[in-house]
């Protein structure tokens, strides 16, 4: 293998290289009618991506190597221009845009977009990231007919291939997805950003998000498939990046309040404002959330606001600062036996249980373009969070809650860092060549502590070890942890039709813990017969090297053929090892390993048909799972443990069909019809523990499908889609039930169908949404929880409904 040294000089030669083959300069002006400049008017060419935005004056500028080049000139404001432009010319070109005909909806303008410069996946490069040869995809809120106000991820994420989605609540407060065998739970196998910057607790020890952003504030969601590795930290899933809307740029301000009602006394309130004035440019909401929750004892109130303030100092440097802060107490109705689901699924036996969250992100971030061929931005983040969870939680779901001191885990998350990057286009043998260099530091200071709760009903998150000092579930843990990285990546253009895009990721880890667990065992009167305290001092330090191959052919502007290999790593996290629970053991677990592979066909047939076909292998090694062990005493025990090594292989695609292009082709109608079909197979090739190889892997459905029809009439949208998730373990022993009887923390998850239907019309400044989610009223459950919010089977939302109103001034 090559090393570190090497390969890191045989990259920064690359960026350096000066290019061989002259480069051919198109400059210009766009303007209106009247001759006045256009300014943020975009020109792309539909094979390679963006070329070049209007300044303020409407001058654009741009370099090419061909001699002929097909542009296509984008404004929201004004119709869409193709033309071709010659890099000969000697003046300036000036293109005049004409206004639209007629005033169009947001969603008809986006749209409008999307279909012309196919955003629905990223381009081979976006500011200062590389994604050729990756397998991306970008969900477009503006154009989701998903219900926003919960943020219902499984319309939010329909168009996705292959997510597996955890559904058990009705309000949205955390995203729960993953996909290709690996544990929806928190969306803890992403790598999860907002706007570019890390949200997780901590992406090493902790890499949970508790905060979700609302689907209402943001613009796009990108995902990025395990590929994402090298650029974006060591995890298996890839990224899941969160785009907010940019502040208005015609506007110095513009005010957008959304209000819906639903199911369950359900009611949200949505309020923006955003604008630009010279050279400030700002974006800020305000998010409420409260609701009782479709089972007793589950009623919820949420907090969530955000601010973006950007200052541009000139056309090529720009600052923004954003702060977010999220606030949410949720009471949690606990898990269920499966004997208990099949009786009443949306009972309660747990009336004291309590989940609060307090999120506080900053982040600061310099973009400067250093010229047209380089930019560089550097981001400065932070978090300081915090986390309780506090209730009943005994090993068997059907025994009474006995009115006790409860359960209480206290989590404080603090971290910060930052992240620079450098992009450079140059020539490396007369051919076109990006590269890309980046390192991140990362810094974080986490606590853990256990014990006992008070034993009153409300959310008193108050520590009661005096009261109860022979309480079982006792620890309290300091995990410092240390990060550096450096990673590069580098898009090497053979030709017009073929890129091959190496790259790497050298990692520094450092990870503490330090503190002390109780073992208490007490005798049938309640007497202490053992009480000792384990004490724990580790440190765990390792650096290593990622490494990644993409590779990408392109035919024709229309279709492109990718492939791509990278490394994969995860290490184990606070919460694997720390925590005391009385549902499961803890074995000696080691950090996971293993690699990615994507091979897939995408883009554009005739015009109509949109499409993305790809076959995928994840080789997991050392995987962590849950498995039973054999006592003495033939009792059964849960014990989570690195159960084996894995192979998940399988089948995803997505087809999007444009029924108005192909057969109505009239401009006040439109129809699309989606499918969604991944086909997943999974085994442990090889375990250390009996009866784990040859098992399927958890959390591999082999079949998940989602299909839709969209069809709308001017500013009418309405939209039906379907899902349906095959049946799939929750354990590494592949159990059919429960042999506990009373746990419901392993088993089956049944394969479930779900239809939800979805209306939207806008008037003017006005629009109004309603929904049926569940319209079928099917009864079934994603989730066997191991821990909070359970534990055991939690179930998911029946038919629920909701209406919304949106109002822009």
């Amino acid at each position: 293998m090559m090393r570190l040294k090497d390969y890191s000089m045989m990259l920064c030669l690359l960026l350096l290289c000066v290019g061989l083959q002259a480069q051919q300069r198109v400059s210009g002006v766009v303007e209106n009618e009247q001759g006045e400049p256009l300014p943020q008017v975009e020109l792309y060419e539909k094979s390679s991506g963006k070329l070049a935005e209007t300044n303020a004056q409407g001058e654009f500028a741009f370099e090419t190597q061909k001699q002929r080049i097909d542009v296509v000139v984008f404004s929201y404001d004004y119709a869409i221009k193709e033309l071709q432009l010659s890099a000969n010319a000697t003046q300036p070109l000036r293109i005049q845009l004409q206004p639209l005909g007629e005033e169009l909806s947001a969603v008809q303008i986006t749209a409008r977009k999307a279909k012309v410069f196919a955003l629905s996946r990223l381009r081979d490069v976006e500011e200062t990231a590389i994604y050729a040869g990756k397998k991306t995809e970008v969900i477009l809120i503006d154009q989701s007919m998903a219900n926003l106000a919960n943020n219902n991820a499984r319309q939010l994420y329909s168009q996705v291939a292959g997510l597996n989605i955890f559904q058990n609540d009705d309000a949205g407060l955390q995203l729960n997805i993953g996909g290709r065998g690996l544990d929806p739970n928190r969306t803890a196998n992403f790598n999860t950003r907002q706007n570019g910057y890390d949200i997780s607790a901590d992406v090493l020890g902790y890499p949970e998000s508790y905060y979700s952003p609302p689907a209402e504030a943001l613009e796009q969601i990108q995902v990025v498939r395990g590929a994402a590795s090298l650029q974006y930290g060591t995890q298996f899933g890839g990224l899941v990046n969160f785009v907010f809307k940019q502040p208005k740029k015609n506007k110095t301000l513009e005010i957008l309040s959304r209000n819906t009602l639903g199911s369950n006394a359900l009611y949200t309130n949505f309020t923006s404002l955003s604008g630009t004035h010279k050279q400030w440019s700002y974006y800020a909401y305000f998010n409420y959330k409260k609701g009782d929750g479709f089972r007793p004892h589950s009623e919820f109130e949420s907090k969530n606001a955000f601010a973006h303030l950007g200052y541009r100092f000139s056309e090529k440097t720009k600052v923004t600062t954003e702060v977010t802060y999220m606030r949410y107490l949720a009471q949690q109705a606990g898990g269920l036996s499966d004997r208990m689901f099949e009786e009443d699924a949306y009972q309660s036996t747990r009336a004291r249980n309590w989940f609060q969250v307090d999120w506080l992100l900053l982040n600061l971030k310099l973009a400067h373009q250093f010229s047209d061929k380089t930019n560089f931005t550097l981001n400065f983040f932070g978090l300081d969070a915090e986390r309780n969870a506090l209730g009943f939680r005994s090993n068997r779901r059907d025994i009474p809650d006995n009115q006790s001191e409860r359960d209480l885990i206290k989590g404080d998350y603090h971290n910060f860092g930052f992240e620079a990057r450098l992009l450079n286009e140059y020539q490396l043998a007369g051919k076109k060549s990006i590269g890309l260099l980046g390192t991140k530091f990362y810094k974080a200071n986490n606590s853990s502590v256990q014990g006992p709760g008070s034993a009153g009903t409300g959310p008193d998150f108050k520590l009661q070890t005096q009261q109860y000092p022979n309480y079982a579930n006792q620890s309290d843990f300091d995990n410092p942890n240390l990060n550096w990285a450096v990673f590069g990546e580098n898009v090497w253009y053979l030709n017009e039709r073929w890129s091959i895009t190496p790259g790497f990721r050298w990692e520094y880890i450092k990870t503490e813990s330090e503190g002390f667990s109780k073992r208490i065992n007490l005798d049938g009167a309640g007497n202490v017969i053992l009480n000792e305290t384990v004490y724990s001092d580790n440190i765990n330090e390792r650096n290593f090297v990622l490494l990644g191959l993409g590779a990408s052919f392109k035919p024709n502007a229309q279709t492109e053929w990718y492939a791509n290999a990278s490394q994969n790593y995860r290490s184990v996290t606070f919460s694997d090892i720390n925590l005391v629970n009385p549902n499961f053991a803890v074995g000696e677990l080691k950090d996971e390993t293993g690699m990615t592979t994507d091979l897939g066909l995408r883009g554009t047939f005739d015009k109509w048909i949109n499409y993305d076909v790809s076959a995928f292998g994840l080789f997991y090694n050392d995987r962590i799972g849950i498995t039973l062990e054999t006592q003495n005493d033939n009792s059964v025990r849960k014990l989570r443990a690195n159960i084996g090594d894995a192979f998940i292989y399988g089948l995803e695609s997505l087809v999007d069909f444009d029924l108005s292009k192909r057969w109505i082709k009239d401009k006040d109608f439109n129809a699309n019809y989606f499918i969604n079909f991944s086909a997943i197979r999974s085994k442990y090739v090889s375990s250390d523990e009996s009866g784990i190889e040859g098992n399927r892997v958890e959390f591999v459905p082999q079949v998940n499908l989602k299909t839709g029809f969209r069809f709308g009439y001017k500013n009418l949208q309405s939209s039906m889609q379907y899902t349906y998730v095959g049946e799939q373990y929750s354990d590494a022993t592949n159990t059919q039930t429960d042999p506990l009887g009373s746990s419901g923390v392993i088993g089956v998850i049944p394969a479930y169908g779900i239809l939800d239907m979805s209306l939207a019309y806008t008037y003017k400044r006005f629009k109004l949404e309603a929904g049926i989610n569940n319209l079928l009223d099917n009864t079934y459950f994603t989730r066997r929880a191991t821990g909070y919010p359970g534990p055991g089977i939690i179930p998911s939302p029946p038919r629920n409904w909701y209406v919304s109103l949106q109002v822009k001034i």
